[in-house]
Parts: C-alpha cells; structure tokens; sequence
C-alpha cells in the first residue's frame, strides 16, 4: 500500500457516489449501504470502530465527541472497509501519531480525502489567505478536524507548503504541497521541532501574536536553497499536539545558493563606493 494508490481509491468513491454535500457522509453510508451508530458509553480516547453483520457495515462512533471529529472517524473506518486493512487501533490515543501504524495512517489519508474532496476544497483553499485562519474557517465548512484540514490544506495548495503535526516537541506526520516535494523540501519525522519556530514557542507558553518568519533550513532537511519561510501554528496543550504550517514568503520555490558574483552584483559593489545597500523585502501577499 502507498498514498498515490490510497488517493485513488479514494477518488474512485467520490466518483462513484457523486455527491456534493457537505460534508458528503451521509451519501457515503448510503453507497456502502452502512449503518451509523452513535454510542454515548465509549472511553474518552476512543474514536470508534466498525464490523460486519450480515454482509452489511456496521459502524460506532463516540457520541461524547465533537461532530467534526466524529466524522473523520465515520471516513477513517469506511476506509478500512474500502481499502481492505485491518483495523490496529488500541496502541495509545486515538488522535495520537506517536505509535500510529501504516495501516492507520493510510486509513487517515483515505478518510481526508472523502470528507475533504479535492473538486470542492482545493478551489477554496486557492482563494484563501494562506494561514491557520483560513484552515479553520475551512474546517468548519466543511465540519473536519483542525488536523485533517490544515493536513489536507497543504497537500492540495498550488504554492510551496507544508503541514506538520507534532507531539511532544517531535515530529510525527507532515504533509507537502506538490510544489514543495519537487523542491526537495523534507521534514523528517521523529526529529526535534526547532527552537525557534513558533511551534516550539507556543508549547512553551508564549502568547500567539501571529505567524513568524523563519529560516527554510531550519524545518528542512539538507535544504540547499535561499528563502524566508512563514510559519503559522497551533497548540493544543491538553494533548501536547502542536499544529504547524509552513510557507514560503513570496509563495515560490527560492532559488539556489547564489554565488559571489550574484551577490555583488545585487548588492552594487562593482562600483567600490564604500556603501552596502541591504537588500528590500518583498512583501507577502494581504
């Protein structure tokens, strides 16, 4: 199993249903013919789980729940069912990433993909403000989790970005827009955050005052171009899960390393007057 043949069965059901509610779960459990049931005694880090009876899925959910989250859950297990992986919850929190297996990450992908259809989200998130503002607006559009639409949000942004879940301070899951990966641009995970970005200053306490500016090298592995990353972020202290959203400051790829002569020339030393002109910032898109 990888993302590229998980994203297509996905689509296969979108295309198959054909719907354009939002958010389309109902017309999905009336193509799997599944029934829902929404049960109010399940423990508080339990999402849900789903079986067969009969040949027909059965799916719970916890009633205690945000609707939001549940519906995540609801595509999460229809997943499951679609991509034929047996479920491995029970290894520590549902929301948690920290020991979440292949199977369920897939499951994960699968379930952003159905309630976040690529048709209707990707034209909004192009109109939109690139930032957690707009992420949030769109989640509750769409009545998605903050984590699976920031995740998505990026995946599907025309412009270099990147989404990064982290817990604890260390990097379990990120996301790239398709610009970003040809660029190289790699987070690894299980890897510290940097101390200086906002996600690190937000789960050490520091009031949210904005999105920040950052070096690209210091998310990126082994990046070897210029550029200024914006980062824009959200802490979740309850859980210790930060969500983080990377992108670049004029929304292209930077180029490479510029060498000495460019450097000169940009910066007028040709003519030897004794004056360094710093370089003008270009401005970010408002």
């Amino acid at each position: 199993m990888d993302e590229f043949s998980v994203v297509m069965k996905a689509r296969e059901l979108l295309r198959a249903v054909g719907t354009t509610d939002i958010p389309p779960i109902e017309a999905y459990l009336k193509h799997l013919n599944a029934k829902l049931h929404v049960e109010d005694d399940m423990e508080d880090g339990e999402d849900g789980s789903s079986f067969e009876r009969n040949g027909r899925l059965h799916i719970c959910v916890n009633g205690n729940q945000a609707p939001e989250r549940r519906n995540f859950t609801i595509c999460h297990e229809i997943a499951h069912r679609v991509l034929g992986l047996p479920s491995e919850h029970g290894h520590g929190p549902a929301w948690s990433y920290a020991h979440k297996s292949p199977n369920e990450v897939w499951c994960d992908v699968f379930a952003a993909e159905i309630l976040l259809p690529y048709p209707r989200f990707k034209p909004l998130v192009e109109k939109s403000i690139i930032g957690m503002a707009a992420v949030n607006t769109l989640a509750k559009q769409f009545q998605a989790s903050l984590p699976a639409t920031a995740s998505r949000f990026a995946t599907v942004l025309a412009a270099p970005c990147a989404y990064v879940m982290i817990e604890q301070g260390i990097v379990r899951y990120s996301t790239r827009s398709t610009a970003l990966r040809s660029a190289g641009g790699w987070i690894s995970s299980g890897t510290a955050i940097p101390a200086e970005s906002l996600a690190a200053q937000l789960r050490a306490g520091k009031a949210y005052q904005g999105e920040i500016e950052i070096a690209a090298d210091l998310w990126f592995d082994d990046w070897r171009r210029s550029g200024t990353l914006l980062e824009d972020a959200y802490h979740n202290a309850s859980w210790d899960q930060t969500l983080s959203l990377l992108w670049f400051e004029d929304e292209e790829i930077p180029g490479g390393p510029r060498t000495i002569e460019q450097e000169e020339e940009e910066m007028g030393l040709a003519e030897l007057d004794g004056v360094l002109p710093w370089p003008g910032r270009s401005k970010r898109r408002r």
